[in-house]
């Protein structure tokens, strides 16, 4: 038997010990005063003298995570929402069967315990149990209590483990649900609308990506999880509502980094009657207070670099490829856009085309601090409405931070002859082999005959802000659960069922 399997063995004679002293070691209900952070603050400066003229009273859960018996005394550290409190349990404060409980419990154990608060002869918040109530009995061992859960695959793998070793990592996802509720809170403040749109699609469109594929048997047809909401979203535009947003999840069948994971979450929102300009100056709004409700500060720390989210700079895309040269003389704007000059550094198929690679390779990299990059080539914007003092591109813009994109924002094209012909050079696109080339949506079109007003709208991607906004360098460590590889066989049904019997 390994070391593994017998302490799992041990725990579970504890757990037969606990049963018979007649606790139950998978407990019920248990109604607290406090919770530990709680306690923490409101009496965490509160001196011995003053919590023994006014005695605390309270009653919280939480689980074992140190433990020091000291003959007939002994101190613990009980965790809940990544706090710790000391405990101290006396053999002749608790009754006898709650002594014996003490004797059998292990770290990771989730217990209840009741009490008052008092200083230790450290200065140590503390509660002095009397009652003791027993709610969880773990069976695995705990990481090693000084360093956490330090193996980042396991971290990934097991975040219920990692959530319990490490409280730091919390954070991440606390920061990351007051971004969903401070975007929430101020789209609505503008009159937006929340919605839902489906996931599975009979044409994936709204992006340039690759989709997953799966079956409905009943229908007998192929679809897709999407790859964006938009044409979705924009479809309900045309039927009136006028400012509309969806917090959705997205799915790309593409590679995996510390910046991609094929399922993440997206803010899309759309508003009638407007354009890609009311949508830079909203989003620099947007993106400033979501910063302070996140941080408390517009100036965020990212790896070490100060991100200033209340500066957001602008640049055309042509101007961004001029400001961040490095190799050789500095082009000028019209070198950027003389079609020989993008022939010469680039080998992409088209002057459009050829001007994004060259961004792609010069700029995005540099734009660390808060940016914006607008005008955009038709080429790869096949939604978005040509610019009228130069229809080669279109009315389009990216927001960038830590050198990589967050949002992606244009009016939208609302010409059905026109999105008719940017979906033919998409097909054409697709022929020539980019996989990543938009469909032909034949229903998005006849919902564009209706008439779709003049429209703006953004998606901005809630993993990359999470990432830069709780200071995580990899998108994984705001994803609650990454996908991954899968592990071999874990074998804990057949570990726990042999050891029934």
């Amino acid at each position: 038997m390994s070391l593994e399997d017998d302490l799992l063995r041990q725990r579970l004679d504890r757990t037969r010990q606990i049963r018979e002293l007649g606790y139950r070691p998978y407990g019920h209900r248990f109604d607290s005063t406090h919770s530990v952070p709680e306690i923490l603050e409101g009496w965490g400066g509160a001196s011995e003298a003053d919590l023994a003229a006014s005695p605390v009273r309270v009653r919280i859960p939480g689980r074992l995570m140190t433990i020091r018996r000291m003959g007939k005394a002994g101190f613990s550290h009980i965790q809940q929402h990544g706090s710790r409190l000391q405990i101290y349990v006396r053999k002749d404060s608790v009754s006898e069967t709650d002594w014996r409980l003490w004797e059998l419990v292990d770290i990771g154990d989730i217990i209840g315990v009741e009490g008052a608060l008092f200083r230790t002869r450290t200065g140590e918040l503390s509660v002095h149990a009397d009652k003791l109530s027993f709610l969880s009995k773990t069976l695995l061992t705990m990481p090693e209590k000084f360093h956490g859960l330090e193996d980042v695959e396991t971290r990934y793998r097991q975040r219920y483990l990692d959530l319990i070793a490490t409280p730091e990592s919390r954070k991440a996802f606390l920061i990351r649900a007051r971004i969903i509720s401070s975007l929430r809170r101020q789209l609505e403040a503008e009159g937006f609308v929340e919605v839902e749109t489906p996931m599975m699609q009979p044409v994936y469109g709204g992006a340039a990506a690759r989709p997953f594929v799966t079956h409905h048997n009943t229908l007998d047809i192929d679809l897709y999880l999407r790859i964006a909401p938009e044409l979705y979203l924009k479809r309900l535009v045309v039927g009136g509502m006028e400012r509309v947003y969806e917090i959705n999840r997205n799915f790309r069948n593409e590679g995996i980094s510390t910046r991609h994971n094929p399922e993440f979450t997206m803010l899309e929102f759309y508003q009638a009657y407007a354009d890609y300009e009311v949508l830079m100056d909203f989003s620099c709004r947007l993106l400033r207070q979501l910063a302070i409700d996140a941080c408390g500060d517009a100036v965020v720390t990212y790896q070490g670099r100060r991100l200033d989210f209340g500066q957001i700079r602008r640049f055309t895309m042509r101007e961004a490829v001029v400001e961040f040269w490095k190799d050789g003389s500095r082009p000028t704007l019209d070198n950027v856009a003389d079609p020989d000059w993008l022939a010469r550094h680039s080998r992409k198929a088209t002057p459009g085309e050829k001007l994004v690679d060259i961004f792609e390779r010069v700029a995005e990299g540099e734009l660390i601090q808060p940016t914006i990059i607008h005008q955009h080539p038709v080429e790869t914007s096949p939604l978005a409405k040509n610019n009228e003092q130069d229809p080669a591109f279109t009315d389009r813009f990216e927001i960038f931070a830590a050198g990589m994109e967050i949002g992606n924002a244009y009016t939208e094209l609302n010409d059905p002859q026109e999105q008719r012909r940017r979906f033919d050079m998409q097909l054409a696109m697709r022929e020539r082999g980019e996989d990543e080339a938009h469909q032909m949506d034949e229903d998005y079109l006849r919902a564009m005959c209706y008439g779709l007003p003049p429209t703006a709208g953004e998606g901005l991607g809630i993993d990359r802000i999470a990432m830069i906004l709780s200071d995580s360098p990899s998108i994984r460590d705001v994803i609650l659960f990454p996908l991954l590889r899968p592990e071999g066989p874990i074998g804990m049904g057949a570990k726990l069922r042999q050891l029934d019997t």
